[in-house]
């Protein structure tokens, strides 16, 4: 992406808001510290503080190892602005800072460029802000939608995208 375009969307957004990483605090765990461990919803990925894997950060993550709080917050507010800034390179646009944070909390977990190819993307892109937040949650079917690990639902998986929609993406708006 040209850099013009991407100062101009950085310049209507805040990367690593407050509502994105209370949220991603509140699911991910590690806000007093944490010792690495292997996910098994990721099948053993190592893991630690907020979600921080190796596809976030090139920081390593050894499975066992304590993280203190200071190192936590460091290495998650860098790695999560940069996976916003490659959410924005990637669908090339801003939404408003709700749908942005909730597509950035997909991308959080999924890759960003998966949350750029999604129906919630392709819908924001179309200003159909509503369909976009809903979507992160259900399908257009009623269908749990990114709520499965292994081909196998997870509910936690579906109640932190359901919170996704409700109350980071929608925030009160599109109702």
């Amino acid at each position: 992406m040209k850099k013009k375009l991407l100062a101009a969307l950085l310049a209507s957004l805040t990367l690593a808001s407050p509502a994105l990483l209370d949220f991603l605090k509140k699911w991910e765990g590690g806000a007093d510290g944490m010792v690495a461990f292997a996910d098994t919803l990721a099948n053993g990925l190592p893991t630690t503080c907020y979600g921080l894997t190796k596809y976030v950060t090139d920081e390593p993550i050894i499975v066992g190892e304590y993280w203190p709080k200071e190192k936590c917050d460091r290495v998650y507010e860098k790695a999560i602005q940069e996976v916003q800034i490659d959410l924005l390179s990637c669908i090339e646009f801003a939404p408003p800072q709700t749908v942005f944070d909730g597509l950035s909390s997909l991308a959080w977990n999924v890759g960003y460029a998966k949350a750029c190819n999604s129906q919630s993307a392709k819908y924001a892109r179309q200003g159909e802000y509503k369909k976009a937040c809903d979507l992160l949650a259900t399908t257009f079917s009623g269908k749990p939608n990114w709520s499965y690990a292994s081909g196998q639902f997870i509910q936690g998986l579906y109640n932190r995208r359901q919170d996704n929609r409700d109350n980071l993406c929608l925030a009160g708006q599109y109702q």
